[in-house]
């Protein structure tokens, strides 16, 4: 069907000294064009199974547009949904525990992702990552909500939001794009708690030389501080805009309701993701990656510590 209407387009012609029919009939083939395009997207959509704008708000214990994944053990304290919250009175919540028996590596914690594929668009989540400050301040774990796929032909789709938990005052965001072996990353870490970026930068694999940022890639180049920014204190919510040309990681200002950007990151295409990926939430031991304020903490978790999720939601791009 859409080559018979590009045929068609093509095939529609005017006599050069009838200006109206000019007009009309480049309108004609600019609609036929453009149903062409709609037509393209509709079976993409349908071929791979993107998925639709869903809110998933974690008050049963089945969840609806996600899927239970872990490489680690089988624990079934592991994750459960439907829990009432022990930080907030009010919502059900995803929980999260990491399992002091699983070995370093993504994946190998709870994990959940999304049971279609996701693609251009909004997303946001509101979370509290665990807080092992009095407990066990060295210890090695990672907080992810991202999307990751790695495709055969195209390579990896991932963006992600990053929290060590030894230091919940600083955030990691940013993508990783490629073929296997030849990874790209864009990233930039923010103290949110002080208003420090202390990083901007490009690199290829994952010990490359970062090269910093400037110009379009570099914006903000300031990041105001929150006051008692904690993630492990409280909940707050986090998100981030997907689009061919331009990424925008936010978040949203705990007293004042305001959307704070971390980064707008447009003017070059290098390193946004392409093609659809899969929506996730993990929570994993990490024994090579120590925050930037203390580089000894990389201690295999001791205890079960606890992430709570209260949603996560997709808003596909129109």
């Amino acid at each position: 069907m859409i080559i018979t209407l590009l045929a068609i387009s093509e095939s529609i012609t005017v006599q050069p000294d009838d200006a109206k029919s000019t007009i009309i009939h480049h309108f004609m083939k600019q609609i036929l064009l453009f149903i062409s395009f709609l037509l393209t997207v509709t079976i993409h959509a349908q071929k791979i199974g993107l998925s639709h704008a869903f809110i998933e708000n974690f008050n049963d214990s089945v969840l609806q547009y996600f899927r239970y994944g872990s490489t680690g053990h089988k624990a079934a304290f592991k994750w459960r949904s439907g829990v009432t919250s022990k930080t907030e009175a009010g919502p059900k919540v995803l929980l999260f525990k990491i399992d002091p028996m699983d070995s370093a590596g993504a994946g190998r914690g709870p994990e959940i992702i999304s049971n279609d594929f996701t693609y251009f668009g909004t997303y946001s989540a509101r979370l509290k990552v665990p807080d092992v400050k009095d407990v066990q301040p060295n210890t090695g774990a990672v907080v992810g909500y991202f999307t990751y796929y790695m495709d055969r032909v195209y390579g990896l789709s991932e963006i992600d939001f990053e929290w060590l938990v030894a230091d919940p005052s600083i955030v990691y965001i940013g993508t990783w794009t490629g073929k296997r072996g030849k990874l790209k990353r864009i990233g930039r870490t923010i103290n949110l708690a002080k208003g420090i970026i202390y990083n901007t930068i490009y690199k290829e694999g994952f010990k490359g030389t970062p090269i910093p940022l400037t110009d379009a890639q570099d914006q903000p180049e300031t990041v105001d501080a929150i006051d008692d920014y904690d993630a492990s204190a409280r909940f707050y919510t986090y998100g981030f805009d997907w689009h061919p040309d331009r990424l925008t990681w936010w978040m949203i200002h705990p007293v004042t309701g305001k959307k704070i950007i971390l980064w707008d990151y447009h003017g070059s295409r290098r390193g946004i993701p392409q093609h659809e990926s899969y929506y996730r939430m993990n929570f994993w031991h990490t024994n090579d990656w120590a925050v930037e304020t203390n580089p000894d903490a990389i201690e295999k978790p001791l205890h079960p510590y606890e992430l709570e999720i209260d949603w996560m939601s997709y808003e596909p791009a129109q």
